[in-house]
């Protein structure tokens, strides 16, 4: 006879709430439980092995697609729930290749750029004489949102200031590199938001341990997973 829990049991072990295991067998990612004459629900240690799954699989692939993982399993449509766990790795695994990309990238760029712009900035015929490229080019940098210049309110022209110029030279080292316009505008995003090349470094370190930490969850998630799926 399988051993009956109650919802107290499995919300004890994890350290959440009753009502919690509740939504979560509601929301699918539990299988159903049955119930007793009078309307309480039966738990069994399959429940249990789906709860530990789902949990793992959170901070592995993010709640959605770890609820995307156990609805596919509980439909017994394996096929769905592997694609999403391939989908997580190659993520993962495009994260680190932006990780790297980024590290080799800013290396030559924490100097500063060869020349100081005047202090009105320089103008797409400056900068795309900087670079040794055409202004078609950094006029086609900036319609993938690679660069953001600045407009002179009164003439309309662009006005590029230094860290326009680091980002076109960010750019630029990628380009030449071959990578794809689109990436490219992800990696200098990441040097954006970060303020700089020199706060994107201090911040690479931790970026590095996030996806440390995400490439650990998903092996731990893979251990609930398959523990489940034999259950």
């Amino acid at each position: 006879m399988k051993t009956r829990l109650r919802p107290a049991d499995l919300a004890r072990e994890h350290g959440i709430s009753t009502q919690a295991v509740r939504n979560y067998e509601q929301d699918g990612f539990l299988p159903p439980a049955a119930r007793t004459p009078s309307g309480y629900r039966i738990y069994t240690e399959r429940h249990a092995t789906a709860l530990r799954a789902f949990l793992a699989l959170v901070p592995a692939y993010g709640h959605a697609t770890a609820g995307g993982i156990m609805h596919a399993v509980n439909e017994d449509d394996l096929g769905r729930a592997l694609t999403l766990v391939d989908r997580g790795h190659e993520q993962l695994l495009r994260d680190r290749e932006t990780l790297n990309t980024v590290r080799k990238a800013i290396g030559p760029l924490t100097a500063g750029p060869a020349g100081e712009p005047a202090a009105t900035g320089w103008s797409i015929g400056e900068l795309a004489h900087h670079l040794g490229v055409t202004a078609a080019t950094v006029r086609a940098w900036e319609r993938a949102g690679i660069l953001v210049p600045a407009r002179n309110r009164a003439t309309g022209h662009r006005v590029f200031q230094p860290s326009d110029i680091r980002d076109a030279e960010l750019a630029h080292l990628l380009r030449r590199g071959g990578y794809p316009l689109a990436h490219i505008a992800t990696v200098v995003a990441q040097v954006r938001t970060a303020g700089g090349t020199e706060s994107l470094a201090e911040a690479l370190e931790t970026w590095q341990d996030r996806l440390t930490a995400r490439g650990l969850a998903m092996l731990d998630a893979a251990g609930r997973l398959s523990e489940y799926l034999r259950a």
